[in-house]
């Protein structure tokens, strides 16, 4: 009971502390995901965060994960990360969008907004359900 109430409160997951909820969370959620891509060291994305989970309290319909790419490298898959916020977004048809967002969470809100009209890409580090395996 205690951690299906923690994962009602959960907004972001980071792989790297909350593997198990998020892959609980993921059986149950709409195939919606947003995946920001960080780095510790990186002080563009510790201003991002804060603004990314109010976003995530404004989004329930979303599944938001938060991913330092040194220390869980494997959600990258083949890809490399050169700037930072760099942003995957899927639904059940796909990947929707993968790449480097400004750190305006305006321009995230209105991607996601818009997501279901984009195209389906073939690029990016791979389907999240299979990235948390």
């Amino acid at each position: 009971m205690m951690f299906s109430y923690y994962i009602a409160l959960m907004k972001v997951f980071n792989p790297h502390t909350d593997l198990a909820a998020l892959r609980d969370h993921l059986t149950q959620d709409a195939g919606r995901r947003v995946v920001c891509y960080c780095a510790a060291w990186c002080r563009t994305c510790d201003a991002y965060q804060p603004a990314l989970e109010a976003l995530a309290e404004q989004r329930p319909d979303w599944t938001f994960i938060w991913v330092d790419i040194e220390d869980s490298p494997n959600w990258l898959g083949a890809e490399d990360v050169e700037n930072f916020p760099s942003v995957l977004v899927q639904d059940r048809a796909g990947t929707r969008f993968w790449g480097v967002q400004l750190p305006y969470i305006e321009h995230l809100q209105r991607l996601l907004d818009g997501a279901d009209s984009l195209p389906v890409q073939h690029d990016g580090p791979g389907r999240v359900d299979q990235l948390a395996n």
